[in-house]
Formats: C-alpha cells, sequence, structure tokens
C-alpha cells in the first residue's frame, strides 16, 4: 500500500476560518469570555504575512491572525499558531516570541499568542521564550493546548456540540493511524456517520465533512468504499447531504496532493532566499507564490548564486508571470 500522509494544516485552517469563535470557546473560555462578539472579528491575512514573511523562522501554514474587541472596548490581536509536529522543536518558544515582536516592530501592536501542539510527544509542551544576561532579562508566556490530553476527555469529545470537539477527534485518530490506513477508514466513517448522529444542520454536515475528509487522506480504494458506504447510509436514512460532494470527495486527492507541494515549495525557496541574500520583503514574497512548479523549480538553483536582493529582482523581472 503506498504512503498516505495526512493534511492537518490545511483542515486546521479551514475549520479556524468557518469557526474561529468556536476555537476560542473550546479551546480558551476565559478568553472568550472576555471578547465583545457583538462586533464581527477581522481576519488580518495581510499583516500576518508581513510578520511571517519578514522573520527569520518558517512561515506555517496555519498560523491565523485576528483583530478582536474585549467587553472593556480595548481592540487587541490574536496570534493562533497551531503545531502538528510529532517532535521536540527547540525555537517554539522563540518562534511565538519572534512573532509578536515582529508585529510591535511594524504595527506597534502586542499579539495575544494561542498555540494548540498536535504532535505525539507527550512531554513537550513550551509556553514560554526566556533570555537573560548579565542584569537583563527577557519573558515571555503565552497559552499552550495539548490535544493529547483530550485523549482521557473522549466521553466529553463525543457529547460536545462544538465543531472542535469532532475536529479533535478527527486530528487525535489520523495520528493514532498513521500506519494503519484501514483503521483510519473505519475511525472517518465513525466520526461522519456521527455527524448526522448529532443532528446537525446540512450546511454544518457539509462543513464538518470537507474538514474531516481534508485531513484523514485514504488510498483512493478506501475512499471509493467509503462514499459507497455514506451515499448507502444517506439511502437508508433519507437524509441525502453529502452526496453532491462526492465528486469532491472522490477527487480530492492529487489535485490537492499537487497545491500541497506547490505551497511547500513555496515557503522551502522563500526560507532558502532569506538565509542567502537576508529577509525579501512582502511584495518580492507575493510574486514567488504566482511563480509556477517549473519556475519555483528553477529558482531554487539560481538562488544559489545570488549575493543581494537585486539579484532576486533580476531573475524574477525575466518570468513571463512575473508581475514586477
Amino acid at each position: 500500500m503506498r504512503e498516505v500522509t495526512a493534511n492537518y494544516d490545511e483542515s486546521w485552517k479551514e475549520a479556524l476560518n468557518n469557526y474561529f469563535d468556536s476555537f476560542i470557546l473550546f479551546f480558551f473560555p476565559a478568553i472568550y469570555a472576555a471578547i465583545d462578539w457583538t462586533k464581527t472579528p477581522e481576519s488580518l491575512d495581510k499583516e500576518l504575512q508581513q510578520i511571517t514573511g519578514l522573520s527569520e523562522t518558517e512561515t506555517r501554514i496555519v498560523d491565523k491572525l485576528y483583530k478582536v474587541w474585549l467587553l472593556d472596548n480595548r481592540q487587541i490581536w490574536i496570534l493562533i499558531h497551531i503545531e502538528v509536529q510529532s517532535h521536540y522543536d527547540a525555537y517554539f518558544g522563540k518562534r511565538m516570541y519572534i512573532y509578536n515582536y515582529r508585529a510591535f516592530d511594524l504595527y506597534h501592536q502586542f499579539v495575544v499568542g494561542l498555540a494548540i501542539l498536535g504532535d505525539e510527544n507527550q512531554n513537550w509542551r513550551p509556553n514560554s521564550y526566556n533570555q537573560a544576561m548579565l542584569d537583563c532579562e527577557l519573558s515571555f508566556k503565552f497559552p499552550i493546548v495539548k490535544l493529547l490530553d483530550y485523549e482521557s476527555r473522549w466521553d466529553e469529545l463525543e457529547s460536545s456540540d462544538n465543531p472542535f470537539a469532532i475536529i479533535v477527534m478527527a486530528h487525535l485518530k489520523t495520528k493514532a493511524t498513521t500506519g494503519n490506513i484501514s483503521e483510519r477508514e473505519q475511525w472517518k466513517w465513525r466520526l461522519i456517520r456521527g455527524l448526522y448522529e448529532r443532528g446537525l444542520t446540512k450546511d454544518k454536515i457539509l462543513k464538518l465533512f470537507q474538514i474531516i475528509d481534508k485531513m484523514m487522506t485514504l488510498t483512493k480504494e478506501l475512499q471509493q468504499g467509503l462514499v459507497s458506504k455514506i451515499k448507502n447510509f444517506e439511502e437508508e436514512k433519507k437524509m441525502p447531504f453529502i452526496s453532491p460532494t462526492e465528486e469532491l470527495a472522490m477527487e480530492r486527492g492529487e489535485q490537492k496532493g499537487i497545491q500541497w507541494g506547490i505551497q511547500r515549495e513555496q515557503e522551502l525557496v522563500i526560507r532558502q532566499l532569506n538565509r542567502r541574500i537576508g529577509e525579501i520583503k512582502f511584495s518580492l514574497i507575493e510574486t514567488i507564490r504566482k511563480l509556477k512548479v517549473e519556475e519555483l523549480e528553477l529558482l531554487g538553483e539560481a538562488l544559489l548564486d545570488f549575493s543581494s536582493v537585486s539579484d532576486l529582482e533580476q531573475w524574477l523581472a525575466t518570468q513571463p508571470t512575473s508581475e514586477n
């Protein structure tokens, strides 16, 4: 059986786009209680790209930045950082700190950083960044949530009506079945069937189905079998909710795989450029994101000869898709 790579990042990003308020309520209830939800939160994607693109750290697809208003009328920025990895990262706290000081430097805004740790290391729980020398000391702390902690709260997840209860279950079972895709298919079917049993609306079922479907990737054969189960279940229950997304479910594999590969290639090239010629400005990053796969590969080779930002600008100017 060929290797199947789970798609955590895109799934979590879509979940945040759809359910930001539910996310804060589920993971950080004290913060939820302090926010004035009568004022619509504002997504700050452009500002986030400036912060992460100019930093020396790796750009993370699952980072999200929002502007919200507190009940005391104060305006704050909230950075959501979801780390989906299975190993210790000594620089995680530093990365959280860098995003905060970058935001302050660029926009004079302190960022409230919230981290979700979706890895498999029970003991890895970074929640601060500290430096001290002579009589000078720096200390930065941020709240974290460890998804593994919900393993012992499974009954609570199954009874919760918050969409992130389902998303956490999907995440945990995707991790747990990394080496057993057949078992993953069984859990995927159980979670999707549970969407109906919760009495959700058609719209909510479709949105959560798409998130689960993206995350819990299967082989083509197992995905085909799953779609058949869904169709039979719908006919049995006379609930034709997910059937219109069958084409999406069946064709997701190659198209999403290509898109995912392009995004990874873009981030790799940007990191290499930052190390080779220093931090590059946001407009150049945007131009790089518009390059085709073959152009990204050529840039990955050409940048080894770059010595300044002007070399990059000249190279981009020669590309047909460049908008310099």
